[in-house]
């Protein structure tokens, strides 16, 4: 029961004895007093809750996340994180964003998997309403954090670039920002990498310092692993800077981490090598699929011809660039809803459901 303190009723009777006007400011003062103490009740409350965006799950954990599933340790602090980041102001992810994240939480039950979303504003109420945030919290190991650029790039070579105010005018600016991104969370803080269109297929911890051969002409950065404070990413932010441009496609992505490797090596073209302690890895490692033959990807496959297919596979990168306006029926043998079914079962069951 709420009881008003013994200075207001000595106060009560100093002003009843007094003028009336004196009464208003009793009443303002008491109304103020009263909510401090609501205001500061709910501030405590929402503190005592955990971090702002570990939704309470509104999609059943129990039918969407089998128990069998040996997630409930959460992640150990000797691993490293697992990084995805939307640079866009998207904030209802799609069926193949929550694969990419679950199958990655499932790969890697001991890390942490952190979703950097620059969209997801502090006190977005409506954020619990997306299946996707409900069934993703169902995952220990995964975090929802808001991405502050500002904060990101603070003291590295791409703060000046990221500031000056006539960036976002820039054809190709969400990409080039996702490529900025992305090198610097691997120099700043390590670990692994991954695109929004990836589907990880086992656990990529042993893969360090280390990138993937897109074709025999280019890396790829949908996927990064590294140490922190690498020399390697120390490089790619420095020519980010020097040789930049942001009128050309690919040219802050691709072809950035391309030219820096060949130095690195000094290569003249790409192969699959490791040199000064950074590896190429095959294409079969991270892009089995071709991005010139992305339709097979919804094309029938047999489970024998899936096994021998991604044999040597860590993560299938689903080029969405290109494949995202592509029907998928659910179910069937084609070899992206097998993917989905087999490293993605909690998404799988959802798209089965709609």
């Amino acid at each position: 029961m709420f009881r008003m303190p013994s200075c207001f009723l000595k106060l009560t009777r100093v002003v009843l004895s007094h003028r009336p006007w004196a009464l208003f400011i009793l009443i303002f003062v008491f109304a103020s007093f009263t909510y401090i103490k609501l205001y500061s009740g709910i501030w405590e409350d929402l503190n005592g809750r955990g971090p702002l965006h570990s939704l309470s799950a509104e999609i059943s954990c129990a039918h969407y996340v089998p128990s069998s599933l040996n997630i409930t340790g959460g992640p150990s602090p000797s691993t490293e994180n697992v990084f995805f980041v939307e640079t866009s102001e998207q904030t209802a992810p799609s069926y193949l964003f929550s694969c990419s994240v679950e199958s990655a939480a499932r790969t890697h039950p001991a890390s942490r998997v952190v979703v950097l979303m620059k969209g997801l504003a502090k006190g977005n109420a409506s954020l619990r309403k997306h299946w996707a945030f409900s069934l993703l919290s169902c995952f220990p190991n995964v975090e929802i954090r808001p991405l502050d650029l500002t904060e990101l790039f603070s003291g590295t070579p791409l703060k000046r670039w990221y500031l000056w105010p006539l960036r976002q005018w820039e054809p190709y600016f969400l990409p080039v920002l996702s490529d900025a991104c992305r090198i610097v969370l691997m120099w700043k803080f390590g670990g692994i990498y991954l695109d929004t269109d990836f589907i990880v297929l086992k656990n990529l911890q042993n893969l360090t310092n280390a990138l993937g051969i897109q074709d025999e002409r280019e890396l790829n950065g949908a996927f990064l692993s590294f140490k922190p404070k690498h020399k390697f990413m120390e490089l790619c932010m420095q020519d980010f800077v020097q040789n930049y441009n942001g009128w050309v496609w690919g040219h802050q992505g691709p072809e950035l981490l391309t030219r820096v490797f060949k130095k690195w090596c000094s290569l003249r073209t790409i192969e699959s090598t490791s040199c000064n302690g950074v590896s190429a890895l095959a294409p079969e490692v991270v892009y089995p699929i071709p991005w010139q033959d992305w339709k097979k990807l919804f094309e029938a496959v047999s489970a024998l011809e899936l096994h021998k297919l991604l044999k040597n596979t860590y993560a299938v990168h689903i080029w969405n660039k290109l494949s995202h306006g592509t029907k998928l029926e659910i179910p069937s043998q084609a070899l992206l809803a097998q993917l989905y079914s087999q490293f993605c079962p909690a998404t799988y069951a959802k798209m089965k459901q709609d």
